[in-house]
């Protein structure tokens, strides 16, 4: 699993993942860190580039944190 740059999103820092599957496209995750917790959502769409997945992933990750979907 890839793990591009963290980005800090208000008290949360959100990182994207990738991970090559076996069919030869990119899944996506996102973690979702405060403190010393942190939370890892897979994501459901498949993708054709790591760096479209990451994206994607970051892009999701800050959605959950400023709409406040992490509770």
């Amino acid at each position: 699993m890839n793990q591009p740059t963290a980005h800090a999103v208000g008290k949360y820092l959100v990182t994207p993942m990738t991970k090559l599957t076996e069919t030869g496209q990119y899944a996506a995750s996102v973690s979702i860190r405060r403190g010393m917790h942190d939370r890892v959502f897979r994501l459901i769409p498949c993708f054709d580039s790591a760096a479209r997945a990451a994206r994607y992933a970051l892009t999701q990750g800050r959605h959950f944190v400023l709409t406040n979907q992490l509770a």
